[in-house]
């Protein structure tokens, strides 16, 4: 045993330990392990290279808020009948518990902590059957994010990687046959079509080169349905829509679409699809001039809309800044981190456009959180544990990094047990002369700015655009990341300096894809050196770091010779601004690591988005014909009694303030939109 960890337990006192309260009333109630008496959930601190007074300072000022916390060293305080289990983030996920830990001692020890690590002990006592101890457990641990660990210190909680090894190229790929190359498709669990890996191998037939895993995996990546929504730009051939009760306005919404499309594109109109379906209008209102307060630009990730705005007297122009991220399949798998990076993406795309993000809103979509776990489809987590922990990851996000989210509601319907629904939307704006968009120039560099890259996130946008089962709970973990607001609080604040967002020239959020697209889509030309990425761990190999999806990172494009103002603004917010890559002239994507040249791939070849998709609709009327008719069925009741009763047992129709209560909708002194008003502040705010 390594005697220079040290271990603190950290548990709450009697009347403050509040979450295991909460948590025993879930595991007798809902879990139905009734015999289980008494809960305390303890944080475990292990913490390597720092000598006793300075653990002693820890103590009082890091690990444990004295008033409130009892602190104990090395072992754990068990009673007796008590037996604990515990647990801890895979490596690769993101604990902001462990790194503000760590940051915290550095500051008040004056120098870095050399390693920490922090686990999560449950101790219950009572008559507890093997099947219910087990059954307790698989609640507390949600294996996409975390693993049961021993109840014993670590020998060493320093990292031992290995050394990346060269990323490997597909041998033979531009000879193989349709039969052999299907193979080596569905060995490479690929989110793209078979149509794509054969399109792909043609133009490496013309590069008369094989291609490298990165590669494959980066085209991967930028023809995934997040990234390209491939399945909204699926062309529609034909489209039959069949007689019904409500089915001429749909058939008068078709023929009018493709009117419109006559009179927007003229005699060479684009294929119809449903992205297209979706964007006409606006499109129409653009060729009549009736959109011209639409901010048009290559760079746009948010609806950006020109106002005038009265700023002390004087009328200004500015950007209104909207955008809204689902993150259904994320937030179902793993609520906390799905749900909180709903939001932080959501914050990062207007953010991206230089804009102040100051009031979210959040819906979701869940089924009854009140039924035993017993009822839980297989492969799906319970929907307590996704409503509750949802709801903390998302309050979380938005509270630290000082967000008011002013309307927060539920929906509570059997079909969302199928699929959640986890919806934030974010509105944003920017004083329009604090925004510089120019198209990037041969010899610009771009600067990495904020967090470090990790084995997080990998597999993002394609595991988004997969179709899952129920083994993907186990095989996802490090598809969904862990948010850090802090960081991105830290962006936000760099980014209102003017003189900042002045050298900008275009920007980019890591969201789906990473580097290969947060990068790539920057500019046409590009040389990008993986080897200068900052890492938060050794051991990752060429393909993790052109692919990982780790949040709170941006990337701009600035001349040479602002280069170094840029990174002397950043440093003073203690944001990392890193050079990791250069704008070329030759229409290349162009990525190295380690010496090799693992990515080196044609624009025009990556921005086809591969092969498009084609499909034959068949609209069907609704079942029953008449679903209001349905509707009424169900609702209207004989007595007022019956009505009265039939509204008291609906979830929807209960008071959701203390849902709406985890989400501070006051800080930051910027509210458009309480969450409650009224003479008492208890009437829900209309959206």
């Amino acid at each position: 045993m390594d005697n220079n960890i040290t271990r603190v337990i950290v548990e709450k006192k009697k009347g403050f330990n509040i979450e295991a309260n909460h948590t025993l009333k879930d595991i007798k109630y809902i879990l139905g392990c009734a015999n289980v008496e008494t809960l305390r959930i303890f944080n475990v601190y292990d913490v390597e290279g720092l000598s006793q007074d300075e653990i002693e300072q820890g103590k009082k000022a890091v690990f444990s808020e004295p008033p409130v916390d009892n602190c104990y060293d090395e072992e754990l305080p068990l009673g007796e009948g008590e037996q604990a289990f515990a647990f801890m983030y895979l490596p690769g996920q993101y604990d902001q518990r462990a790194d503000s830990a760590a940051q915290c001692l550095e500051i008040i020890t004056g120098h870095k902590t050399p390693a920490l690590r922090c686990c999560r002990v449950w101790a219950l006592s009572g008559k507890i059957t093997a099947e219910e101890w087990q059954k307790i457990k698989d609640y507390a641990i949600n294996p996409v994010d975390s693993t049961e660990i021993p109840l014993t210190k670590p020998e060493s909680i320093r990292d031992n990687l290995p050394q990346p090894q060269a990323v490997p190229t597909l041998e033979g790929f531009i000879t193989m046959g349709d039969k052999e190359l299907t193979e080596v498709y569905e060995s490479l669990s690929l989110a793209m079509s078979l149509e794509d890996f054969f399109f792909t191998r043609d133009y490496f037939i013309k590069e008369q080169r094989n291609p490298t895993l990165t590669e494959i995996k980066v085209l991967d990546t930028y023809w995934s349905d997040h990234c390209r929504h491939t399945t909204f730009m699926t062309v529609i051939d034909k489209a039959e829509i069949r007689p019904g009760f409500f089915m001429s306005p749909v058939s008068q919404a078709w023929e009018e679409y493709n009117q419109v499309r006559q009179e927007v594109y003229g005699d060479n109109p684009k294929p119809p699809c449903l992205m297209d379906l979706a964007t006409i209008g606006m499109k129409e209102m653009r060729k009549n001039g009736t959109l011209d307060d639409l901010d048009e630009s290559d760079e746009i990730n948010a609806c950006t809309i020109k106002i005038k705005v009265d700023v002390d007297g004087e009328e200004q122009d500015w950007l209104l800044l909207f955008k809204n991220e689902t993150h259904n399949h994320p937030t179902e798998i793993e609520p906390f981190g799905g749900a909180a990076t709903c939001l932080g993406g959501a914050i990062r795309d207007p953010l991206s456009g230089r804009a102040y993000v100051y009031q979210a809103m959040r819906v979701t979509g869940a089924g009854d959180p009140r039924c035993s776990v017993n009822m839980t489809l297989p492969g799906k987590l319970p929907q307590r544990k996704i409503c509750k922990e949802a709801a903390n990851g998302y309050s979380s996000y938005g509270n630290q990094i000082g967000l008011a989210t002013g309307k927060v509601v539920e929906v509570y319907d059997d079909a969302f047990i199928a699929k959640r629904m986890e919806i934030g939307a974010v509105i944003g704006a920017v004083p329009q002369k604090d925004v510089r968009r120019e198209e990037p120039q041969e010899g610009d560099v771009v600067l990495l700015l904020g967090g470090r890259t990790g084995r997080d996130g990998l597999g993002g946008a394609t595991g988004s655009s997969k179709e899952h089962t129920e083994e993907s709970i186990e095989e996802c973990g490090a598809e969904v990341q862990k948010g850090n607001p802090p960081t991105e609080r830290k962006i936000q604040r760099l980014f209102r300096d003017g003189e900042v967002t002045a050298m900008i020239k275009r920007c980019n959020d890591f969201g789906a894809g990473g580097v290969s697209v947060a990068v790539g889509e920057l500019t046409d030309s590009l040389a990008i050196d993986l080897d200068k990425v900052p890492l938060k761990y050794q051991g990752l190999d060429g393909t993790e770091v052109a692919i990982s999806e780790s949040q709170e990172r941006m990337a701009v494009v600035v001349a040479a010779e602002d280069m170094a103002a840029f990174t002397a603004k950043a440093q003073k917010e203690n944001l990392e601004c890193t050079k990791i890559a250069q704008v070329t002239a030759n229409n290349r994507l162009e990525m190295s690591f380690k010496g090799q040249k693992v990515v080196d791939l044609n624009r025009d070849f990556l921005n086809s988005g591969g092969v498009r998709q084609h499909i034959d609709i068949d609209v069907l009327p609704p079942e029953p014909e008449n679903p209001i008719t349905a509707l009424g069925q169900l609702r209207v009741k004989d007595t007022l009694e019956e009505a009265m009763v039939f509204m008291a047992v609906d979830n929807n129709i209960a008071s959701q303030k203390g849902l709406g209560e985890m989400f501070d909708g006051t800080i930051g002194a910027g509210s458009v939109l309480m969450p409650f008003g009224g003479k008492n502040q208890l009437t829900p705010s209309e959206g």
